[in-house]
């Protein structure tokens, strides 16, 4: 699926289409520049699963946790991992195979910890400060 994102208006709408896409699956996986929204667009769809928790970069705290009704969101931001031990040493493996939400930023730090199935999302920005949103199930 692909989306072409032109302000902050559309991005709740953008945000039920990718929950939409995404059926069933839980794990989500974030690719983009630094700046390119990819917090931004995980407030919204946090927001579309019903949580009322603030929502911020967990950059400091690598793992940030907020409650929906029913339902537990991890948001990871591994940008600050300097190897992929740190993500088992804070018990990575634990929170993947929670059955929960989990959205991670700059997955590209922890390639061998990835299940083999999640929804990749990755965000481009093009003419105009407009982004490009891919949404793929690997």
């Amino acid at each position: 699926m692909e989306l072409l994102i032109n302000n902050l208006d559309e991005l709740d709408a953008t945000a039920e289409a990718i929950l939409s896409f995404a059926s069933d699956s839980r794990f989500f996986l974030f690719y983009g520049d630094m700046g390119v929204g990819k917090t931004t667009l995980i407030k919204s769809m946090c927001k579309a699963l019903g949580t009322s928790d603030n929502v911020a970069s967990p950059t400091f705290a690598i793992v940030n946790e907020y409650q929906a009704p029913a339902i537990t969101i991890y948001h990871f931001d591994f940008y600050r991992l300097k190897k992929e031990t740190e993500a088992l040493d804070m018990g990575f493996e634990e929170y993947i195979y929670s059955g929960n939400y989990c959205f991670i930023e700059w997955p590209e730090r922890i390639p061998e910890l990835l299940p083999d199935h999640y929804i990749s999302v990755s965000i481009k920005v093009v003419d105009g400060g407009s982004r490009y949103i891919t949404i793929e199930h690997i």
